[in-house]
């Protein structure tokens, strides 16, 4: 397993105008793993990824990625050192191509002299992306959508991938795809934390988890021993 810290959340605490979501969360990370936060809807999951990419600041905790404090960062600043998010519902521009789709992930300054070594790590990871390159982004099929959605993050040049709810709304079949992804994605050393309602699916999948009631961390450990955890089987796996 990992040894190395890539990121260390401290009991964080935060809010959305005077309505707190998250108490006294602390996580780690570390380099290379794959991570699921589940939990159900409300739980504040989502809210703990847009606090650690910076769409909102927590009121109380800190962030620290690779040994630097990013708890006050701005979301640009926070892509620009290797964080990037890929948001529920995809958030594709659907009347950009693919091409373009995946070119607006590139931006930042670490990304700008990686473009073509990213389109290439890209297109072989979905090749369906390069072949539908021209096409506008909204006659994508859901899957496909979902492919650019990540392709974009990549494109960041990122060392963590944030993923919101990556399984809503697809099939399947392929939903196995996009994780076969995923562990193509952490070969290539990117470190993967995903949120997700799909307990059992993430138990397979992830390495460690965190489970989320009600903004808080009330459960963690690695999938193994967390499927075996009486609470989980009942609350999860009716047993």
């Amino acid at each position: 397993m990992p040894e190395e810290t890539l990121l260390k959340v401290s009991h964080l605490d935060t809010f959305y105008g005077s309505l707190q979501v998250l108490w006294d969360i602390s996580i780690e990370i570390k380099q290379g793993e794959i991570v699921a936060i589940i939990g159900a809807n409300g739980s504040g999951k989502s809210s703990l990824l847009k606090t650690i990419s910076g769409v909102i600041h927590p009121a109380r905790g800190s962030i620290i990625f690779e040994g630097k404090e990013i708890t006050t960062l701005d979301p640009f600043q926070i892509v620009a050192l290797g964080i990037s998010q890929v948001p529920e519902g995809r958030r594709i521009f659907p009347d950009l191509s693919v091409l373009d789709n995946l070119i607006l992930g590139s931006y930042n300054h670490r990304a700008r002299p990686k473009k073509e070594q990213n389109f290439k790590m890209v297109y072989e990871l979905f090749p369906i992306l390069e072949a539908r390159n021209n096409q506008l982004a909204k006659t994508l099929s859901g899957g496909e959508q979902q492919m650019l959605a990540l392709g974009r993050g990549l494109m960041s040049e990122t060392k963590l991938m944030l993923i919101d709810e990556m399984s809503l709304g697809l099939a399947p079949i392929v939903l196995n795809e996009v994780y076969k992804a995923l562990r193509k994605i952490r070969e290539r050393d990117i470190t993967i934390l995903f949120v997700e309602q799909n307990v059992r699916r993430s138990l397979e999948e992830a390495d460690r988890a965190y489970i989320m009631e009600v903004g808080r961390v009330v459960l963690s450990g690695d999938v193994v021993d967390l499927r075996e955890e009486e609470e989980v089987k009942k609350a999860y796996f009716g047993v």
